[in-house]
């Protein structure tokens, strides 16, 4: 039973993408509440995405199978579910600023688009056994789940256009698979000269979300590209 662990783990995980891309289609058609409840599955689905990894590497029983399973339920959970969260935003937003906007709506698909190259690039990729090259779709995914809380503030209608969302659309979807080096958030050691700029994160992190709740998520993502540059510019000036 042990080996089919993880497996299953992964069908949860793919289980939560397919409930929240439901949820999005939800009573209030043109409203946030249904979008909120799809983006606590997009955070039970990375739940369950960490999980298998760990009971992988725990019960020592990897398997190609698994490797593919795992691509297959992100790009639903973490890369058609956030798309379909945008498409939503973008279609309300258009609607109220102006039908001849609706055009935008089209820019959301851009992030399942991308996320499916950027799961392909990481299956051959040898480069990423450690660390990323380009944004990871779990924290790209986790970002614009916090666009149905953080667009349900008044404080943020400026920035609602459907406009400057299919931008910002697009801009996130070329991130995936950029040649931007980031580090994960998996500790080899427990030793901070190995781990300061990872802590420095964390620690940040434990502040800002309950302080700032959502508005929290896109700082913090901001901050984690910022201390990624950091710590890959000060690691490759050490080695010279």
């Amino acid at each position: 039973m042990k080996k089919h662990l993880p497996n299953a783990l992964t069908c949860l995980n793919l289980l939560c993408g397919c409930l929240g891309i439901v949820c999005c289609f939800g009573p209030d058609l043109y409203g946030m509440e249904s979008l909120k409840t799809a983006s606590y599955f997009i955070y039970a689905g990375a739940l369950f995405d960490f999980l298998d990894g760990f009971a992988a590497r725990w019960l020592k029983v990897s398997s190609e199978i698994g490797k593919q399973l795992d691509s297959l339920a992100d790009m639903v959970t973490f890369g058609l579910l956030p798309s379909m969260i945008l498409f939503r935003i973008l279609s309300f937003q258009s609607m109220l600023e102006d039908s001849s906007w609706q055009w935008s709506c089209l820019a959301a698909f851009c992030v399942a688009v991308f996320s499916a190259l950027r799961l392909a690039k990481f299956n051959i990729d040898t480069r990423q056994s450690s660390s990323f090259i380009g944004v990871p779709t779990p924290a790209n995914a986790v970002l614009i789940s916090s666009f149905p809380f953080i667009f349900s503030s008044d404080t943020m209608l400026a920035w609602q256009h459907p406009v400057i969302l299919a931008i910002g659309s697009v801009l996130l979807s070329l991130l995936l698979v950029s040649e931007l080096p980031l580090f994960a958030l998996k500790l080899k050691s427990l030793a901070w000269k190995d781990n300061a700029w990872k802590y420095a994160l964390i620690g940040i992190s434990v502040v800002l979300l309950p302080w700032l709740g959502m508005l929290a998520v896109p700082l913090l993502f901001t901050l984690y590209l910022l201390f990624s540059f950091a710590e890959h510019y000060f690691s490759k000036k050490q080695t010279y």
